[in-house]
């Protein structure tokens, strides 16, 4: 089940276990951390020091004491500037210093979370929605660093300091100072959330407007030839405009819910520093304190509920930050259904052979696919196998690679048991000509390469020789450096079906397998591609998954299959002699060709 999203479920509790699950990513660099608490202290000490320092340079001007202002006056004043300065350079130490930490746990989550997923099973990856997935790591890994960064730069230092100032008040100015700092504190911490958590429907309004307004404008800009072919400019338009409407609207709320958060924390401020200032001056006016008392509280008061102004920022972005962290651990909890054995050893290949053993499989229990299958290809044999769609040819290919693992039965390469080899080293013992060839967002050479990525550049040209892509790549203006587009969009389905057998020949596999490669070409470019497998797969272990029965009939042997199980198998002339299945599909086939 795919993590909840935190979004969704505004009135989600912050999850503090969630700093558990972080601190072991941490604990790599307890120096650091113990460096940036020191300067966390250090600094909130100057911090404090600042208004208490402020009081004797007001008391030092004032009354008898002006006329020692060379002496007195002077010296607090260096001393009040030191402080000032020590109080942030020890910040910027300790953000420099804390960073690397956060940077490190940052990175190392990343990567495990890239690796577990790719570790994951087909299944999983075949019902993924790869911009959630996407969305949900990349929250994730940002969400460390902000809980970390806001938490030891603003939260715990605010904590520190509340309790310095306090205790100061307590000690000093007697339990009403205090008690009133405490209360109005607490009041606007307790107004600050709850408000916050009443304001999220109105950021969750305007986020899912903002982005339905997105989806819109890039669905209208995809599709700027239909629109263009329909003359529905103003219709997209005016769709447009409706959910820029509905953002505006929710804007105006959040607008206005914002108001309303910050003039509430204003009045909570407002009276209580009117009240300490009040009572401040009634002590001075008595003589019980003095002019630079009364400015060290209004100095404490300031300094307190400046990083307070923040609190509802703070508050519901730790709140969305830790349901995203939340979110990237339970993606962590899941767990493929292939995994490698405890005592899995390495796929040796002596000769290639490959063989299926009373194979059965389903995805769904009310639907097989395979029925009690059996067959074996034998070393450096080519076989291909046919039947109509839904026969269950390309689920052979799947459990070959061990994307699924059969219900029952075995596949054995070499007499090993796929089940108990290294899926690592499995794959890497067989190579593959898709039907579909994806290629990355790079240049055709990087794409060859990608077979390899050891090989030399000397190797990736002699594969592009040996699949026939040497003309092509000469007639394009920036040869073989050409960017193939997102998926390889900018070439046609030959090309990209060269570029597949160019990588599969620079990875060099003892077993080649042909998943109906051919299937989507004119016939010139068939012939061409058949012309380059051919030569590929001369002394290698080849099945090949076969639409078109005209590419296959020079295949040794060549296996019928119907709803999943085998009804014929022999080679295409024998085939053709028994008027059985084969003889139908091709003759359907000539028929349709004719």
């Amino acid at each position: 089940m795919r993590p909840r999203d935190y979004a969704v479920d505004a009135n989600r509790k912050i999850n503090w276990k969630v700093f558990l699950t972080i601190w072991p990513y941490l604990l790599e660099y307890r120096a650091r951390i113990a460096i940036a608490l020191a300067c966390l202290v250090l600094s909130k000490g100057a911090s404090v020091a600042g208004p208490f320092l402020l009081k004797d340079i007001v008391d030092g001007l004032s009354g008898e004491n002006a006329s020692n202002f060379l002496i007195v006056p002077v010296a607090l004043i260096i001393a009040y500037g030191f402080a000032r300065l020590s109080m942030i350079l020890l910040g910027e130490i300790r953000d420099t210093v804390f960073g690397r930490v956060t940077e490190r746990a940052m990175r190392r989550i990343g990567l495990k979370v890239f690796m577990h997923v790719h570790g994951l099973d087909l299944d999983f990856h075949l019902n993924r929605r790869t911009g959630g997935l996407s969305r949900d790591i990349e929250r994730g890994t940002s969400g460390i660093n902000f809980l970390m960064r806001f938490f030891v730069f603003n939260i715990a230092p605010t904590l520190i300091e509340i309790a310095l100032v306090i205790s100061l008040l307590f000690y000093n100015y007697g339990i009403t100072f205090a008690a009133i700092t405490l209360i109005s504190v607490v009041l606007y911490v307790a107004f600050s959330m709850v408000t916050t958590d009443w304001r999220t429907r109105f950021v969750r309004e305007a986020a899912q407007a903002d982005s339905q307004a997105s989806t819109i404008s890039i669905d209208s800009l995809l599709n700027y030839e239909t629109v263009k072919y329909f003359t529905n400019e103003d219709y997209e338009a005016n769709r447009y405009d409706k959910s820029l409407q509905k953002w505006e609207q929710a804007k105006r709320k959040n607008r206005l819910s914002l108001l309303s958060l910050n003039t509430g924390q204003a009045l909570i401020i407002t009276v209580a520093m009117t009240i300490m200032m009040w009572l401040a001056a009634q002590r001075v006016t008595e003589g019980s304190m003095t002019i630079g008392d009364f400015v060290l509280i209004n100095a404490f008061m300031m300094q307190l509920f400046i990083p307070l102004n923040f609190l509802g920022f703070v508050y519901r972005e730790i709140k969305g930050s830790m349901a995203n962290i939340e979110n990237m651990f339970a993606l962590m909890d899941l767990s493929s259904s292939v995994d490698d054995a405890s005592n899995a050893s390495e796929l040796r290949i002596t000769q290639g052979a490959i063989s299926f053993n009373k194979v059965s499989f389903h995805y769904r229990p009310d639907r097989p696919i395979l029925k009690n299958l059996s067959f074996n290809i034998q070393p450096g044999e080519k076989v291909a196998i046919v039947g109509a769609s839904g026969a269950g040819k390309s689920t052979l290919v799947k459990l070959l690679f061990r994307f699924y693992d059969p219900n029952q039965g075995s596949i054995l390469i070499d007499g090993q048991d796929i089940n108990q080899v290294s899926q690592h080293s499995l794959r890497q013992a067989i190579g593959i000509v898709p039907q579909d060839t994806v290629l990355f967002n790079q240049s055709i050479f990087e794409n060859i390469r990608y077979g390899n990525p050891e090989a030399t550049d000397s190797e990736v040209l002699e594969a592009i020789k040996l699949a026939h892509l040497e003309s092509f790549i000469a007639e394009l203006p920036d040869g073989s450096d050409t960017i193939v587009g997102e998926r390889g969009l900018k070439l046609s389905g030959g090309e990209k079906q060269r570029v597949a057998i160019a990588r599969t020949i620079l990875k060099r596999p003892p077993i080649l397998v042909f998943d109906e490669a051919t299937s989507s070409l004119d016939s010139k470019s068939e012939r061409s591609i058949l012309s380059a497998l051919q030569e590929i797969s001369q002394g290698h272990t080849s099945m090949v998954i076969a639409h078109r029965l005209s590419t296959i009939v020079d295949a040794d042997r060549i296996i019928v299959m119907d709803h999943g199980a085998i009804v014929e198998q022999g080679s295409h002339d024998e085939l053709l002699g028994h008027r059985g299945r084969y003889f139908e599909l091709w003759t359907a086939q000539l028929r349709e060709h004719t």
